[in-house]
């Protein structure tokens, strides 16, 4: 899936103060590096990586990134040993959150829990997320794939149907209990996880989640919001769809992109 636009946006000056406020005491602290063979906690990406994002074309495995996030269903095995190769750490893209009607699997989701459509998303239709027992099993299935191509971790996206016109009437608890579910299910594989936007359940799923990645929080006004990841010394991998750089925000790993996540890619 491409990025889209998420509804339910806070943040604004006083959460930017406060997450200046946190990138000091975090300063000093890092999330913990690549695991040695035979750690137990999976690996997480350290505060301040580098990161590429590509979710479409053929993949540009020298990009000048620590981390990639790529699709988890079009990366080869062989082409996560080649990142590996090269000192990278890879992460699966999975939508967790949405129906994509052009995957291999699609025919696996039972009509009524699928939702409505994506505003803008051809082929995408919301989760009913309260359907834990049928959508879990099928979300494994696709983790297990991550893990045995090899991939460090997984971004679950599209985890934020409370908050848009999803066809259910899901709420906020609800919201948060499939989304520690999915954690649950990467960390039962060994993989780290990644907290693809919900910004405003940002505090408290942050012990959940490994590190987070957030999609144009300069032009919404809310990167402060990311105060909790920042304090616990875990990576943003923060993306903007612009033809410039954003005003800097410390404690997060900013890129430019064009929207179709490509391989060109801009360093902030």
């Amino acid at each position: 899936m491409l990025p889209r636009p998420v509804t339910g946006r806070r943040g604004g000056a006083a959460g930017l103060l406060a997450l200046a406020a946190v990138v000091l005491v975090a300063a000093g602290c890092s999330a913990s590096g690549p695991a040695d063979d035979g750690a137990t906690e999976p690996w997480r990406p350290a505060a301040g990586t580098t990161w590429q994002y590509q979710l479409s074309g053929p993949l540009d495995v020298s990009a000048d990134a620590a981390v990639f996030v790529v699709d988890g269903a079009e990366t080869t095995a062989e082409q996560v040993r080649q990142l590996h190769d090269r000192d990278r750490r890879v992460v699966c893209y999975v939508n967790v959150g949405a129906h994509e009607d052009w995957r291999d699997d699609a025919a696996r989701f039972p009509a009524d829990v699928v939702g409505a459509p994506l505003d803008g998303w051809p082929g995408e239709r919301w989760l009913d997320v309260r359907r834990t027992d049928v959508l879990l099993p099928l979300l494994a299935a696709r983790f297990d794939v991550c893990r045995d191509k090899g991939f460090d971790a997984v971004e679950g996206d599209n985890v934020d149907g409370y908050a848009n016109e999803s066809g259910f009437p899901l709420e906020s608890e609800e919201q948060l209990a499939f989304n520690r579910a999915v954690a649950d299910l990467a960390h039962d594989r060994g993989l780290a996880i990644g907290l693809k936007n919900d910004v405003d359940q940002l505090a408290e799923l942050e012990p959940s989640f490994d590190f987070a990645i957030n999609e144009e929080c300069a032009a919404f006004d809310e990167c402060g919001a990311y105060a909790p990841f920042v304090r616990a010394g875990k990576a943003v991998l923060h993306v903007e769809y612009a033809a410039e750089c954003p005003r800097a925000v410390r404690g997060l790993s900013t890129i430019v992109k064009d929207l179709d996540l490509g391989a060109p890619l801009r360093r902030c």
